[in-house]
């Protein structure tokens, strides 16, 4: 029989929309949703937020970390970004020249996350034009890289090949994005927008704990790179790595920034940065060459996007796998009836094997779509989503099977970082970015004070072999000269009748994909208030290994035996995503920077003084 749903919908005030809608259609077959409107006293009531479990973090200061403005929002993982994003707003610029600021600040302010040597994604709105942009900066295999390149001769893994050292590093695209950026939209000339990240780098700022635990972690790969003990070590007779309140500064990469400020994009590329860097590669046996640098090009994509009841939502193309893995996610979820509780059995059943589901056709289907087919339009058709529906029942979790179909890449390293800036005039930028693991491959760039990415271990490093986790790599993720590695970031950006409503993003791999979609179901339909939506307990499963991970403290003992009861393996373990989300709110913007991190929220008005704590401890789990 088919089966009817209704789809619950946040109506935002500042639409000035007189009623709510709900969207009714049959999930048998490929009908257009037809719309009809209701009273508000027609509608279930709202969950209560204080009835909404809420993951475990430290106790902050709610005001660092949401914030409500009339002109402009900022979010961000780290205090001194967002401070740099808002003085571009007070300087006359728009939000184009507060996420180039965000962008050169935040790779000096979290080094081992991200950086100039890095790359990323950023999706775009531009209100005046209406124009929605995917701008995708992502690392690329040097010109000498091969599919065989991390093997010994006898055709097996060489340990830690694409992970650490000069072998490991793609060539980087960070610089060539976010300057192509500033160029096309910005409003503010390249050396302010750059000043921040230049001051921030020359004076320093105290190492804080996600920063000190990391130090720790990739202290022994760090200490064979001479310029990362000048720069992240005590220079006593025994270097030990900076610890938590100890100053880095960083006065060569404030260099480099100089650099860019005066020459642009060939202040990287070209000249003596590219050949410091290529001096570094060949003195740490990487492939990366002047030809690869001067050669790298930025790709300017067009968004994926998929209706979820009366909103229009956009992610990342390929070689992101997230946005058309979360537009496939909501479109099965959307068929189902939503105004059940959120953490509901039913609620969590239907969204974990929608998950399944998800990440099983990314271990099929998803890679550099420039170098193999990538079935997008299929993947996020809505009749696609109907033959998926009708296999999961209530009775019991789906059980899909491997069928040969492993994950064809690694699990993606946490160590990425996310931030999302609006106006008031409906621009928006969500940009993700990263060097992959922390501190990236462990190699500082002699003289020039950057840490080299590790993006190459994010390609299948061997196809058909069952990696650390025991996941089978597959073709369409292998190493290729000038090929773009798969990632998992996801800027999401949500639309209804031409305007923005909702931003967001989030650092942390193959989690990534499943926070931004939690978040976005939260607010979009169990209309839970933007923090909530955000501190919200999240759970994932990623299809291989057949887990159900949910963050601490974990789901109720009654609900976790009943999903035991359904098939699902339960276990509390690490989500490291931080989601940084901006909402358009009536007459105002609203802003959560994720009180799972050290980050600022911030508008035009005074910024509270930071928390107490957050000195005090690390972050749950181990990564970002």
């Amino acid at each position: 029989m088919a089966r009817l749903f209704q789809k619950m919908t946040r109506v935002h005030p500042r639409l000035l929309v007189p009623s709510i809608v709900l969207v009714t259609a049959v999930i048998s077959g490929c009908e257009t949703p037809q719309l009809t409107t209701v009273s508000a006293s027609q509608l279930p009531a709202l969950p209560a937020a204080s009835s909404v479990p809420t993951a475990t973090f430290p106790k902050r200061n709610r005001d660092v970390y949401e914030s409500y403005g009339a002109k402009y929002m900022v979010v961000s993982q780290g205090d001194a970004t967002t401070r740099a994003a808002r003085k571009m707003f007070e300087l006359g610029g728009n939000a184009i020249d507060a996420a180039v600021a965000a962008s050169f600040t935040v790779a000096v302010e979290r080094p081992q996350s991200t950086g100039i040597a890095g790359g990323g994604f950023m999706l775009i709105h531009v209100a005046n034009t209406k124009d929605m942009l995917a701008v995708d900066f992502r690392e690329v295999a040097p010109a000498k890289a091969t599919q065989d390149m991390y093997l010994n001769k006898h055709g097996q893994v060489i340990p830690g090949s694409s992970s650490d050292g000069g072998l490991a590093s793609g060539v980087p695209g960070m610089v060539a994005g976010v300057l192509s950026v500033h160029e096309k939209y910005g409003r503010l000339d390249r050396a302010t927008v750059l000043q921040p990240a230049i001051e921030l780098a020359e004076k320093g700022y105290a190492i804080y704990p996600h920063l000190a635990a990391a130090l720790d972690d990739r202290k022994d790969v760090l200490k064979n790179s001479p310029e990362a003990r000048i720069t992240f070590f005590d220079q006593g007779k025994v270097p030990k790595p900076l610890t938590l309140g100890k100053l880095l500064v960083q006065p060569a990469l404030g260099k480099v920034l100089r650099e860019i400020a005066r020459s642009g994009k060939d202040g990287f590329y070209k000249g003596w940065v590219a050949e410091a860097i290529v001096a570094e590669q060949q003195r740490t046996h990487g492939l990366i060459t002047r030809e690869d640098l001067a050669g790298y090009q930025v790709k300017w994509r067009k968004p994926v996007q998929a209706a979820f009841g009366p909103y229009q939502v956009y992610s990342m193309p390929p070689p992101s796998s997230g946005g058309a893995h979360i537009l496939e996610m909501l479109n099965i979820i959307e068929g189902f009836d939503l105004t059940a509780e959120p953490y509901s059995v039913r609620s969590i059943h239907e969204t974990v094997s929608a998950m399944q589901i998800a990440y099983r056709d990314r271990a099929k289907y998803l890679g550099d779509s420039d170098f193999v087919p990538v079935p997008i339009n299929g993947l996020i058709s809505k009749a696609y989503a109907a033959d998926w529906r009708r296999k999961i029942t209530a009775e019991k979790a789906l059980n899909l099977g491997p069928d040969q179909l492993q994950d064809p890449f690694k699990y993606e390293s946490h160590d990425t970082t996310h931030f999302s800036i609006a106006d008031s005039q409906g621009n928006v930028v969500a940009s993700t970015q990263t060097i992959n693991g922390w501190f990236g491959s462990g190699v500082v760039v002699r003289g020039a004070g950057m840490v080299m990415n590790n993006e190459m271990d994010d390609f299948s490093v061997k196809p058909g072999v069952p990696n650390k986790f025991g996941l089978i790599g597959g073709k369409e993720n292998a190493v290729a000269a000038r090929k773009r590695p798969l990632s998992s970031m996801s800027p999401t950006i949500v639309m209804q009748q031409d305007k923005p409503v909702l931003a967001l993003g989030s650092p942390s791999g193959s989690q990534i994909i499943n926070c931004v979609l939690l978040t976005t179901l939260n607010y979009l339909s169990y209309r839970l208030p933007l923090w909530e939506s955000v501190t919200a307990l999240r759970y994932h499963h990623q299809w291989v290994p057949p887990t159900l991970v949910v963050e601490a403290p974990g789901f109720s003992p009654a609900l976790a035996t009943s999903l035991k009861t359904l098939g699902y393996d339960v276990t509390t373990g690490s989500i490291g995503c931080k989601v940084e989300a901006i909402a358009y709110e009536k007459d105002q913007l609203h802003g959560v920077s994720d009180p799972r991190g050290e980050g600022l929220a911030a508008s035009e008005k005074p910024i509270p003084p930071p928390s107490t704590d957050v000195q005090g401890g690390v972050e749950a789990g181990p990564h970002d």
